[in-house]
């Protein structure tokens, strides 16, 4: 009787613990870690509608001055009816314009633009020559306008005093009656105050343009070649 109640009360611990089990208590999940936010260093803003620097005072442009300056031709002709009597043809006009533009201190970097010329104002010592090259040989009164373009520049210096004449070669694409050939100005220039003056020469043909020699039966012949000063004096 007594093993029977001591089994009996063995039974009811056993069933009261599987009953009745303890809970482990809930681990929760480890704090995700939070990174401390560095500082980030602050970011050069550029913008792009800023205008670049503008360039320093040493970069001067002079202008051409018509009146003070002029564009010559100078060409030799031999008088047919006169025993071969030869002289030397000189034209002038005054009509002259374009743009030189000087880097004081760099000189090299220096530039030239288009310069052209009105070559119906060309006069000389014969008005009857005058009229044949406007109207019929040189037909400046439909071609009036000449044009150079200059391409490059050489034998500029990397430094300049002022009042120092410098030589150099400009050289480019002349245009006459709408027909351009390439061409080379040897220049003589200087600097004087706000003055730019100089010399620029160059030999052309006339039949690489389309007008000449010229030859008036009977009268007179001219030679193929013809040298073009242009004589300049420039201002800002």
């Amino acid at each position: 009787m007594y093993k029977t109640i001591v089994l009996v009360v063995c039974m009811a611990l056993l069933l009261a613990a599987c009953s009745s089990p303890t809970a482990d208590p809930a681990q929760s999940p480890p704090a995700a870690a939070t990174d401390t936010p560095q500082a980030m260093p602050p970011t050069e803003v550029v913008d792009a509608t800023q205008p670049p620097t503008p360039a320093g005072e040493s970069l001067v442009v002079y202008r051409i001055v018509p009146g003070e300056s002029e564009l010559k031709y100078e060409v030799g002709e031999t008088f047919l009816d006169q025993n071969n009597r030869f002289n030397l043809a000189v034209g002038t006009t005054p009509q002259v314009a374009g743009e030189v533009r000087v880097d004081k201190t760099a000189p090299q970097n220096s530039s030239l633009g288009i310069i052209t010329a009105d070559i119906s104002q060309f006069t000389s010592d014969s008005s009857r020559r005058d009229g044949a090259l406007r109207n019929r040989f040189l037909e400046s009164a439909r071609y009036p306008i000449v044009t150079f373009t200059p391409q490059n520049i050489e034998g500029l210096p990397a430094s300049y005093t002022e009042g120092e004449e410098l030589s150099f070669k400009v050289s480019g694409d002349l245009t006459i009656r709408e027909v351009t050939r390439p061409v080379a100005f040897e220049v003589k220039a200087r600097l004087n105050g706000d003055m730019l003056s100089g010399e620029a020469v160059t030999t052309i043909l006339m039949s690489e343009f389309g007008f000449g020699p010229i030859s008036i039966a009977g009268i007179l012949n001219t030679e193929d070649e013809v040298k073009v000063t242009l004589t300049f004096v420039a201002r800002p």
